[in-house]
């Protein structure tokens, strides 16, 4: 399946020296909903702002449907929702869903409306006057209601309550299916991400250390326990951790027989995700850029 989004040596750099992201490839089919984590600093804003096209890399090319983001034609394609959540305070939320439609030829505008009447958000209210997760809210039904081939959001849950979580992710579930469009989402809350997301780009010291579907790279990872003596030699670890007399290993796992004196565990993205966090170094076998269709 072609590509919806793409990069190819993607890099940025600050100043002289400094990169905020370098390297990174992959390709991405439609219809995806993409985990993008990694610790802070790692590079995940950097990326995201350079697929929304908001700022130039200093070299390779990030790419909607072969459109160079940068370049105004891709602009209509992408949605972004920034950490900031920017929008105009001095604006009702009405007049925000009005900007949307005025801005954005294919902005659903009436779907807009009643998806933030649903959760309660008056739209004669001033946005300077909302809370930090309304914010949230309208920020993201805005990002939605543009139609776009690509929507990504940086950390979108940060400012929502236990009970709109899983209601905002259950809205990018059906958005994704009803439009077919690829959703990807910054967020540090693993478990959450586990429950909706199908493909993880996981970004470690500015580069792209992992990339693919979750199903794999779990079904591809086990977790070792067993006495210190039996680490020595073990093949395909990841990371480890040792006490005085017991070692844990995260492992890519080849449905090999191992040492007895291991047992065996299955692991969860949380497990994978930290354990390639561990290990800066370390990268999936055969190392795939490409997320299966």
């Amino acid at each position: 399946m072609t590509a919806v989004l793409d990069a190819t040596g993607l890099g940025k750099r600050y100043g002289r020296r400094r990169w905020g992201l370098r390297n990174c490839s992959f390709a991405i089919p439609p219809g995806r909903v993409v985990a993008l984590v990694g610790a802070n600093g790692a590079g995940k804003s950097t990326l995201l702002r350079l697929i929304a096209g908001l700022t130039r890399p200093t070299e390779g090319v990030v790419r909607i449907d072969g459109v160079p983001t940068h370049r105004r034609e891709a602009l209509a394609r992408v949605a972004y929702v920034g950490q900031t959540k920017p929008l105009y305070d001095g604006f009702t939320v009405a007049e925000m869903i009005r900007f949307g439609a005025v801005t954005n030829p294919a902005f659903d505008q009436p779907g807009t409306a009643d998806r933030l009447r649903d959760l309660g958000i008056p739209l004669e209210r001033s946005v300077g006057r909302l809370s930090g997760g309304q914010r949230t809210q309208v920020a993201i039904a805005l990002a939605l209601g543009k139609r776009a081939d690509v929507v990504l959001l940086d950390e979108p849950m940060a400012d929502l309550d236990p009970l709109a979580r899983p209601a905002l992710l259950g809205e990018l579930m059906a958005t994704v299916e009803e439009h077919g469009c690829t959703v990807v989402l910054s967020s540090h809350a693993l478990t959450e991400l586990a429950d909706v997301c199908d493909s993880l780009l996981l970004v470690n010291d500015g580069g792209l250390q992992v990339a693919g579907l979750i199903d794999d790279l779990v079904t591809g990872h086990r977790l070792l326990v067993g006495p210190v003596e039996a680490y020595a030699g073990t093949a395909g670890v990841v990371s480890a951790r040792t006490t005085e007399r017991q070692a844990t290993a995260l492992v890519q796992w080849r449905d090999e027989p191992v040492d007895p004196r291991w047992a065996v565990h299955p692991v969860t993205l949380s497990d994978v995700v930290l354990g390639y966090l561990r290990s800066p170094d370390a990268t999936v076998a055969a190392r795939p850029r490409q997320v299966p269709a």
